[in-house]
């Protein structure tokens, strides 16, 4: 079995060989992420043989996935939440839930789903950590297409965090509610010094900015400790990490209202310069092929599921929800609706929980995960053809723009 040190070497250049693969992909169709889930595979247990996972790489994939989802919730402006298109997609991420259900559970009484909670749950979520980087590359992240991904983006990834602890848990309902309420109360705890940094005239902030351009670089140094004590607390509480770093990027995105370049720049460096890829390999390396190819039509089926749960509602709602000016015409909202299909860290976390619990077979597990990787490969590709070379539309009126962020 490999050791851990040649395990990381060859993670690593998985790391490193993948970008010089996608950029030699006219246009970049294949997105990076795809690569690294295919090499994860290669390498991995189920295929080569040369990587497997030890307690140090799983501990740098968990904090891979929390820089995922806080550098995801960091790009989400609360107003785009709480304001009209942001409601409505709120609205139609729990029609999408319940069209899950309607959905599983009839197939779950011809006995073809295992577990209809656990998989009505993954049908549901948007790898919005995911598509960041393919909609930053596309320049897409700053017209009205971008803008929707996000906010449907938001919700596909709460939405479900919250459903995976009130329903797939071993506690009840009501004492779930009172975790999560828990939980809330120690992260708004957390971001009262962010009301303070903000402003102008604040001591910490001269101070945290001076740190910036110092070998003690301040700010990076606090936004990791933010990310890890809510881990902590969400560990204890048993609760995903997930959650927990979506909580921190609301948090410093509180802390940072109008964004700061060069902190941008050094926590992307962090994050999409080595936790980020190591967290997408790992993953690859635990999808097993053999599962995918003995059940091909079961493969097949879940993406169709995908589409149906997620990608359809998504797309009603773009066509024909809210004031006319807003609507997308067919090509705009059937690229919305596909990037909102685009599953995976999330199908990853219900998964795991599901098997952990005796929920649902490892095999079973492996084909979900399995179509949450190919919905990353072909729904994003198939959105960017279809929006062709047109470039990104202004916003929607009345909604505020996303941030740009330093290509990472």
């Amino acid at each position: 079995m490999p050791s851990v040190p040649a395990s990381l070497f060859w993670i690593l250049a998985v790391a490193v060989v993948a970008p010089f693969v996608a950029a030699l992909v006219p246009r970049r169709l294949v997105p990076e992420v795809v690569l690294l889930l295919g090499l994860g595979m290669l390498i991995g247990p189920f295929g080569l043989e040369l990587a497997v996972e030890g307690a140090p790489i799983e501990l740098l994939s968990e904090l891979g996935l929390g820089m995922l989802f806080l550098l995801a919730g960091f790009e989400i402006d609360p107003a785009e939440l709480t304001g009209k298109a942001g409601r409505r997609a709120g609205g139609t991420w729990l029609l999408c839930l319940a069209f899950a259900f309607v959905l599983t559970f009839t197939l779950g009484s011809f006995d073809l789903v295992q577990d209809e909670t656990a998989v009505a749950i993954a049908l549901t979520s948007t790898a919005l950590g995911t598509l960041l980087p393919i909609l930053k590359d596309s320049g897409l992240i700053k017209g009205r297409v971008g803008a929707a991904v996000l906010r449907h983006g938001a919700y596909g990834e709460l939405g479900p965090i919250i459903a995976i602890a009130l329903l797939l848990g071993t506690r009840s309902p009501t004492t779930s509610v009172v975790i999560l309420g828990i939980f809330a109360a120690v992260a708004a705890l957390l971001a009262l010094p962010s009301l303070r940094v903000r402003g102008t005239d604040s001591v910490l902030l001269v101070h945290l900015r001076h740190g910036a351009e110092t070998t003690g670089q301040t700010p990076v140094r606090l936004t990791l400790l933010l990310l890890v004590t809510l881990s902590v607390v969400a560990h204890d509480l048993g609760l995903d990490i997930v959650l927990a770093a979506f909580a921190a990027g609301f948090i410093l995105r509180l802390a940072l209202p109008d964004g700061d370049e060069r902190f941008e720049a050094r926590i992307e460096g962090i994050a999409f310069g080595m936790l980020i890829p190591i967290f997408f390999v790992t993953s690859g390396m635990a999808i097993d092929p053999a599962a995918i190819g003995d059940h091909p039509l079961t493969f097949l089926a879940v993406i169709g599921l995908i589409l149906l749960a997620r990608g359809l509602p998504v797309f009603v709602s773009g066509r024909w929800g809210g004031p006319p000016e807003e609507r997308f015409g067919p090509r705009e909202g059937t690229a919305a609706a596909l990037f909102a299909a685009t599953g995976l860290p999330i199908i990853v976390a219900v998964t795991t929980v599901a098997v952990r619990n005796e929920h649902m077979s490892t095999d079973s597990a492996s084909v979900l995960v399995g179509a949450g990787a190919a919905t990353v490969l072909l729904l994003p590709m198939l959105a960017t053809l279809l929006l062709g070379h047109q470039a990104p539309a202004s916003p929607d009126p009345g909604e505020p723009l996303p941030r740009p962020h330093p290509a990472p």
